[in-house]
């Protein structure tokens, strides 16, 4: 029996319909796991007068957002926040979030407007690097 170039032309697309589709329900679950993730995400009783003096690098990673920190503390105080990495997708605007922790002196401050995901993982990268 022979196919004709319609029917090849129908099982191709008809192929990389489904491919395309598998791709779309791969992506969806990765989108769906790190929005899990973010809200998932927890943090600590720290007591930033408890740290030792010293640099602390820390990072945390929800797969579509990253951050990695350098922590500086001086007598008990947080005195700088130097973001390393920050892969993101729109949240650039979260990085004032390390402002807020330097100004309030605790890890649980207000995230950043319409950067909430980033802010979160950047809080997150601060604590693993204090607590680490």
């Amino acid at each position: 029996m022979k196919l004709t170039r319609k029917r090849i032309l129908l099982f191709t697309a008809i192929f990389l319909f489904l491919i395309g589709m598998a791709f779309t329900a791969v992506y969806l679950k990765s989108v769906a796991d790190y929005k899990r993730a973010v809200k998932e995400t927890t943090f600590g009783n720290l007591d930033i007068s408890d740290v030792p003096d010293g640099v602390y690098v820390g990072e945390y990673d929800v797969d579509f957002i990253y951050a990695r920190v350098e922590v500086t503390v001086q007598n008990g105080v947080i005195t700088n926040i130097d973001i390393l990495e920050h892969k993101n997708g729109r949240g650039s605007r979260a990085e004032a979030v390390v402002d807020r922790i330097m100004e309030e002196q605790k890890i649980e401050v207000d995230a950043v407007s319409g950067a909430t995901n980033s802010s979160t993982v950047i809080k997150k990268a601060v604590e693993n690097a204090l607590t680490g």
